[in-house]
């Protein structure tokens, strides 16, 4: 380890982790064994993964093990194999998922509003071009990125951010679906949640009469850049461009930070990218993983 601050975030990662476990992660480990007792817990094979990736950027388990390996040994003498390793790690995926959610509920940044909120969603690509998926069927679909301009197949990270001047967006909410799932359709599914706020989207989400609907039943309105209406004369476009373009400019001037959340999420944890899945347990743990260990630096 080469630095003071770094040793003493894997202390803070280490007793967090464990008291969570305490609370309640240790009822959602699988278990294949009676062994009450390991050599090498959970609770150590998750600190592990959560600050190798975060603070020391190794974006796989062969390269986070090779790591623990070379540099953590001193810390976790009883350290497996990496095959074992690797094992453990791919049952974790409810742990990661359910600290990921602990974390960003419980330590939340002062300042983020309550009242508008961000949404989009972005891929999570097991492959892509005119390669034909075969792994994690039961969870992932043939889906199309229209800001990259690509059919793929895998995932669908959907994220609901509180707004937060000057800084990223804190997520509320962070869901995945099939690649194919709609974006208006996933909201519609949590829309009795959707109450007393604002909402800030791009055009996919501008459904009139639902929103209509949501400002009568939950107080809530959604603002997204203009959609040129169908059957518009070419006179009326140009008539009304003016405005819709400076409302459009606005309303995208507000979201914009919900799109460089997704950047700086790529970027932290590679999670776009998960060619190298190799089963459905493993895509789980990718994803859950990624950001439990993105957000893992809000409990220093």
């Amino acid at each position: 380890m080469t630095s003071t601050d770094n040793k003493l975030n894997l202390v803070k990662i280490y007793f967090y982790v464990c008291h969570r476990f305490e609370i309640e992660l240790k009822y959602l480990c699988e278990r294949f064994s009676n062994n009450n007792d390991p050599e090498f817990t959970d609770q150590e094979a998750v600190t592990i993964y959560l600050y190798t990736m975060r603070l020391e950027n190794r974006f796989n388990v062969k390269d986070i093990h090779e790591f623990a390996s070379g540099y953590l040994r001193e810390w976790f003498p009883k350290l497996p194999s990496y095959e074992a390793f690797n094992v453990r790690i791919n049952r974790l995926s409810e742990v990661f998922r359910v600290l990921s959610e602990t974390v960003l509920n419980n330590f939340i940044p002062q300042g983020c509003s309550k009242t508008i909120k961000l949404i989009d969603s972005m891929p999570v690509i097991t492959c892509s071009g005119k390669r034909t998926a075969k792994v994690a069927k039961e969870i992932t679909d043939k889906g199309y990125c229209s800001t990259k301009g690509i059919y793929y197949y895998g995932l669908k990270l959907h994220a609901l951010g509180c707004y937060h001047k000057g800084y990223l967006p804190h997520p509320e909410q962070l869901l995945f679906t099939k690649a194919s799932e709609n974006d208006l359709t996933h909201l519609k599914g949590i829309a009795p949640y959707l109450e007393n706020n604002t909402y800030f989207g791009d055009k996919i989400y501008g459904n009139v009469e639902f929103w209509k609907e949501m400002q009568r039943v939950n107080n809530s309105i959604m603002l997204t850049p203009i959609k040129d209406l169908k059957g518009q004369s070419e006179l009326e476009k140009q008539r009304n461009r003016a405005y819709n373009d400076l409302f459009s400019k606005a309303v995208s001037s507000v979201r914009q930070p919900i799109e460089s959340l997704f950047n700086w999420l790529i970027e932290k944890t590679n999670i776009q990218k998960a060619s190298k899945v190799r089963s459905t347990k493993g895509l789980l743990t990718f994803v859950c993983g990624r950001i439990a260990a993105a957000f893992i630096h809000l409990i220093f």
